[in-house]
C-alpha cells in the first residue's frame, strides 16, 4: 500500500467514527423486532429504547398488566472471597453483616470526603459471593479499595443478562412460566430457579414501586428466558417497554437516579454540585454504630456541625403542567432550588416532582414555595408561577408491592 492510499484510508476511518453502532444486549434481536418507534438512546454504550411502541401505554402496562424491561446494560460486579463481607461493609454505607444470603438491599457508596459516588443494589448470593449493581462503572476504585482483603472483584456486565418484570400480573406470569416456589419470595428476597439446562436468579426487586421481579441469567440463556416469559404472559398482558415509561413509574415511587437527581462525585466539575447521603435522602442508610466505612468521619462531622447544605424533597405542584427542570423560589423571589424530575401522575392524580433545595428551604422552611414553569401556548412560551408544597415520598404506595404471597391478578 502506497503512502497516499494509507493516508486516505486512515482519513476515511476517522471520518466514519459516527457510523460505529452502539452495543446490542443479549435481548437485542427481540427488542429490535418490537421497536416500532426506533427511538434509541445510549445506556452505558448499549443501544436501549426510550420507547418501543407507545410511551403512554407502556407506562400503563406497568401499572395494570406486566412490563418487561431490559436491564442488561446495568453495571454488574461479582464480589467473592473470604473477606467479601468485610470488604463491602467497608466501601458501602449499609451494614453488610446484616444482609443474609438470599437477600438484597439498596445501598450507596462515598468517597473519603463523604460525597456520594453512586447508589445501587447489593445481592448476597451466598456467605462469600455478592453481586453489586450500579449506574456507573467503578472497577478501578473497587479494585484499589480491595487492597488488603482476600476478595476478588470482577465486572460481569457483558456476561450476565438482566430483565425487570414489573406490574400486577408479574407474579402470575412467573408462576405460569413454571418457576415453582416463586410465591415464597418476599420483597428483597432472591433465589435460583432452573431454566434451560441452567439456572436463573430471580429477586423480588425493581424500580417501579410496584409488584415486580428482576431476573439474571447467563447471556447464552437470555433469548430462551425472554421467550419463556412472553409465552407465559400472553394472556396476562405482558408488554416490552422502554425507559420513558420506567422513569415515570420510578418517579411516582419517589426513587432517585444518579446523574439525574444528583450528580455522582466522580462526574461533578463544580464543588457545589457534590452531595452527601443526607443531602439526597439516603441518610437512613447510615448507622453511626457501624464500624469504619468510606466517608464515615466526614458524614458524621457534617451532621454534628450542621454543615449539610441541601435536601432532596418531593413536591406537589398546583395545576397539571409538569415542572420538569423548573427553578424553585421562596416567596416568588428568592431562588432556592431546582426540580430534577416531574410529571402529572395518573396514579396519584397529582402534579408531582423531585427537587433539590438549599437548606433550610425544604427542611424547616416549607411554606410559600413556588416553581417557575414555561408552557407553550399557541406557539409562544408563557411563564407560569405555580405554588408548590413539600410532600412525603413515595407519591403512591401500592399494597401489592409488599403482599406475601402476591395476589393472582
Amino acid at each position: 500500500m502506497n503512502r497516499y492510499v494509507k493516508i486516505n484510508s486512515d482519513r476515511l476511518a476517522a471520518q466514519s467514527h459516527f457510523r460505529t453502532l452502539r452495543l446490542g444486549t443479549p435481548f437485542q434481536p427481540r427488542i429490535d423486532a418490537l421497536g416500532l418507534k426506533q427511538d434509541w438512546y445510549s445506556w452505558a454504550g448499549y443501544r436501549a429504547p426510550h420507547s418501543l411502541w407507545d410511551e403512554e401505554l407502556e407506562y400503563f402496562a406497568i401499572r395494570s398488566q406486566a412490563a418487561l424491561f431490559d436491564i442488561s446494560p446495568m453495571t454488574k460486579y461479582r464480589v467473592e472471597g473470604p473477606d467479601a463481607e468485610a470488604y463491602l461493609d467497608r466501601v458501602t454505607l449499609r451494614d453488610v453483616t446484616k444482609l443474609k444470603p438470599g437477600r438484597v438491599h439498596y445501598t450507596a457508596w462515598c468517597d473519603d470526603e463523604g460525597f456520594v459516588l453512586d447508589d445501587g443494589t447489593l445481592f448476597r448470593l451466598s456467605s462469600t459471593r455478592f453481586r453489586l449493581c450500579s449506574q456507573e462503572r467503578h472497577l478501578p476504585w473497587l479494585l484499589d479499595s480491595a487492597i488488603g482483603y482476600e476478595v476478588s472483584v470482577l465486572e460481569e456486565t457483558e456476561a450476565v443478562a438482566g430483565l425487570a418484570l414489573q406490574g400486577p400480573t408479574s407474579f402470575a406470569i412467573l408462576r405460569d412460566a413454571g418457576f415453582a416456589g416463586v410465591a415464597r419470595l418476599k420483597v428483597f428476597d432472591l433465589a435460583e430457579f432452573a431454566h434451560d439446562g441452567g439456572t436463573v436468579t430471580i429477586s423480588r426487586t425493581g424500580f417501579t414501586g410496584d409488584l415486580g421481579y428482576e431476573l439474571f441469567v447467563p447471556i447464552d440463556k437470555a433469548l430462551s428466558l425472554w421467550d419463556r416469559l412472553m409465552a407465559a404472559g400472553e394472556l396476562r398482558g405482558i408488554r416490552a417497554i422502554g425507559y420513558t415509561a420506567l422513569n415515570r413509574a420510578r418517579l411516582e415511587a419517589g426513587l432517585i437516579v444518579a446523574n439525574a437527581d444528583f450528580t455522582a462525585a466522580e462526574h461533578a466539575i463544580r464543588a457545589d454540585r457534590l452531595r452527601m447521603p443526607d443531602d439526597i435522602g439516603l441518610g437512613f442508610m447510615i448507622d453511626p454504630d457501624k464500624g469504619h466505612f468510606n466517608g464515615r468521619r466526614a458524614i458524621l462531622e457534617a451532621r454534628a456541625k450542621k454543615k449539610l447544605r441541601h435536601v432532596l424533597v418531593g413536591l406537589e405542584i398546583e395545576g397539571n403542567i409538569p415542572a420538569e427542570h423548573a427553578i424553585v423560589y421562596h416567596k416568588k423571589s428568592q431562588e432556592v432550588g431546582l426540580v430534577s424530575a416531574a410529571m402529572w401522575s395518573p396514579m396519584a392524580k397529582r402534579n408531582i416532582a423531585i427537587a433539590s433545595l438549599r437548606r433550610p428551604y425544604g427542611d424547616t422552611i416549607v411554606d410559600d414555595l413556588w416553581v417557575e414553569i414555561y408552557a407553550m401556548r399557541e406557539l409562544q412560551y408563557q411563564k407560569l408561577m405555580k405554588k408548590a408544597k413539600v410532600v412525603q415520598r413515595p407519591f403512591i404506595k401500592l399494597e401489592r408491592r409488599t403482599a406475601s404471597p402476591p395476589a393472582d391478578f
